[in-house]
């Protein structure tokens, strides 16, 4: 006599049954794919990128490479080199400053929408960890004329910073002060249309865990995340916890440095991007000197499409 079964020993067989049947069905289409392809086993196939070609794009921020160019020179070398997207560093040659007039501004404008380059955003130094308020308050101030600018050239954003924790302050305090911060800058962007990139950065505030305990207590969603490839990143409990721990606050734009420079796991962050779907920019904060900056730009392009399946 067989036992009477019920309703959820039912389902749970039917589970089973079609668990079983999508895994037979997906381990036939692989080796499909891979005879296609003309791999003999399945471990050849690129399973962490292989399912989906990335969106990320490939950018320059004018840190080192671009910091001599003016902003004609700056938009044909990104056009020569495939980076079709820029970070404009704050006091490089480009001269696009807060003290640029409407016309002016509309030429800076006008230069990228008559080019496939896009203007990323803005690279600012304002932080807002200080201990003198008048020097919070006065970054706050900046923060807000520089975004009145992104918004008027065409920009989408600025990046800003926290850059550090001062001593015989409680960490606590100076973490919440940066958040308000965010939060003041953040909603004046909002109002125009702009992000506040938050680059991790900074002596302490770099650390993922310090990062986290501030957007914690960030509220406008037009802050976001800015990734940096520190070296703090791969602090325990490693660069996968870490970076997800923070993703939930990601926004358009990531910072890398040269990408066959170091021991940086970049190969392993892209695979954490791209099975995240980002389609933000990636932005090379290039730190060497080459000779030749437009063909060191288009190495780096290669690298990074080989990286994430381009």
């Amino acid at each position: 006599m067989s036992t009477p079964k019920n309703k959820a020993t039912d389902n749970l067989e039917f589970s089973t049954t079609m668990t079983e049947t999508n895994s037979s069905r997906r381990s036939f289409l692989l080796k499909s794919m891979a005879a296609g392809l003309g791999l003999s086993t399945l471990g050849s196939l690129p399973l962490p990128t292989f399912a989906r070609k990335s969106n990320m794009k490939l950018g320059l921020v004018t840190y080192q490479w671009g910091k001599d160019w003016d902003l004609p020179t700056l938009i044909a070398n990104c056009e020569k080199s495939g980076l079709l997207g820029v970070e404009l560093r704050t006091e490089h040659a480009h001269g696009v400053e807060t003290n640029l007039s409407s016309r002016q501004r509309t030429e800076v404008k006008n230069r990228f929408a008559d080019s496939p380059v896009t203007c990323v955003g803005y690279g600012s130094n304002f932080a807002y960890h200080y201990t003198d308020q008048a020097e919070v308050r006065q970054n706050i101030e900046g923060t807000k004329e520089y975004l009145t600018l992104c918004k008027d050239i065409g920009a989408t954003g600025i990046k800003v910073k926290p850059n550090g924790l001062p001593e015989g302050v409680p960490k606590e305090k100076t973490i919440a002060q940066i958040a308000a911060s965010f939060n003041e800058v953040g909603n004046y962007a909002k109002e125009l249309g702009q992000l506040v990139r938050v680059e991790v950065h900074g002596k302490l505030t770099q650390q993922l865990p310090n990062m986290k305990a501030i957007f914690d207590q960030v509220t406008e969603d037009s802050v976001k995340v800015c990734w940096n490839c520190n070296d703090q990143d791969l602090m325990a409990p490693g660069l996968e916890a870490n970076f997800n721990s923070v993703k939930h606050w990601f926004g358009d734009t990531v910072h890398i440095r040269e990408l066959n420079v170091g021991d940086y796991p970049y190969q392993q962050l892209m695979n954490l991007f791209n099975g995240i779907d980002y389609e933000g920019w990636v932005l090379l904060e290039a730190r060497t000197t080459p000779a030749d900056r437009v063909a060191a730009m288009k190495e780096q392009l290669e690298i990074f499409n080989s990286m994430t399946n381009a």
